[in-house]
């Protein structure tokens, strides 16, 4: 049976085309503005149409041309837009969203869905953006093109409940021209870290660059993570006498962070700050170390030869993992879209 044919916009590192292409969709193109990211994905998905460029200078007619596409006859249009502006910490802030233009990249995406009128689309987010007033504009404007919009239209999800490793609660939007979507489905049991990481080698024993790479901590930050007690432990089990200053000025402040990982539970979730023990519970569970670059892939679901480019810097690869859409996520959800588009194209 012939694929059907899906369109990443914000395509980050390829997370979400990966877990696309796993659910059989054929990935024709792919946009993404970060030149690192871009180059990161091209090595990964070389037979995608991938487009360095800000969306905003993108003309969907003009790429459908180039596609051979006609209005209509995309399959799915998929894609995260930038949320910074309603992240969790800006929220916390009182910085929310009011001023950062990044918040608007929904009404692009929803652009080239007015523009391509595909089949199916789907939109990845952070939780705050469904109840904000611009995913109310989206849905409305949806609805008048014949996509069908209801209560299941837009839900927030814990990715740990599909296959993912990690707690990680994500708003997904998912609809359909051509009638009612079924849900994905759930894990009977979430998959731990044990499962995920505890075969891998000792950093100094692999050859994989990104897992050999490590911070390099001063002694103080070394002993303290030494005294964390192991498979879940925190800073807050330690006594005060090996607390970092920053800790005593605020000690109900980020209790999290120092903190390991336990063998039999998901994930804290894969941030930015991913292989850095001050950014949260990023300890490996009973080495003395923060979880490597490659374990935090593998526990975004990226399989374990997924190229990152070591090269451009450990913070650099880290953002792009944290930013990532876990593929395994994305995989089971466009499954259903695969099953519903292939019963409704029979059915016609």
């Amino acid at each position: 049976m012939k694929k059907p044919k899906a369109i990443d916009l914000f395509c980050g590192a390829g997370g979400l085309t990966l877990g696309l292409r796993q659910a059989g969709f054929d990935v024709v193109a792919a946009v993404e503005l970060d030149s690192v990211a871009w180059m990161t994905y091209r090595a990964n998905h070389s037979r995608v149409h991938a487009i360095n460029d800000d969306i905003t200078n993108i003309s969907p007619r003009g790429l459908m041309a180039q596609l051979g596409l006609k209005k209509g006859e995309l399959d799915l249009l998929a894609g995260c837009p930038p949320c910074q502006g309603f992240s969790t910490l800006r929220t916390r802030n009182k910085q929310s969203a009011v001023s950062d233009k990044r918040n608007d990249l929904i009404f692009e995406f929803l652009r080239f869905v007015e523009q391509m009128l595909p089949k199916a689309v789907m939109m990845e987010n952070v939780p705050a953006l469904a109840k904000n007033d611009r995913i109310k504009v989206v849905l409305a404007r949806l609805q008048t093109l014949g996509y069908l919009v209801d209560e299941s239209t837009v839900t927030v999800q814990d990715a740990s409940a599909f296959g993912v490793p990690q707690r990680r609660r994500r708003m997904i939007m998912l609809t359909s021209r051509l009638g009612k979507l079924e849900p994905a489905k759930r894990v009977a049991m979430k998959k731990t870290v044990r499962e995920v990481i505890a075969s891998l080698p000792r950093p100094g024993k692999s050859s994989d660059p990104l897992h050999s790479s490590q911070i390099q901590h001063s002694e103080k930050v070394t002993t303290l993570i030494k005294h964390v007690p192991k498979d879940g432990g925190s800073r807050a089990d330690l006594p005060q006498a090996l607390w970092l200053d920053c800790h005593k000025r605020y000690p109900d402040g980020f209790r999290d962070v120092y903190g390991r990982m336990k063998w039999d539970d998901v994930a804290p979730t894969i941030t930015g700050g991913c292989v850095n023990p001050s950014k949260g519970r990023f300890l490996h569970p009973e080495q003395d170390r923060a979880i490597s670059l490659r374990e935090a892939a593998l526990l975004q679901t990226f399989p374990e030869n997924y190229f990152f480019p070591i090269e451009m810097g450990r913070d650099r690869v880290a953002l792009m993992i944290g930013n990532a859409l876990p593929p395994e996520f994305i995989r089971r959800h466009a499954s259903t879209i695969r099953k519903h588009l292939d019963r409704e194209t029979k059915h016609d």
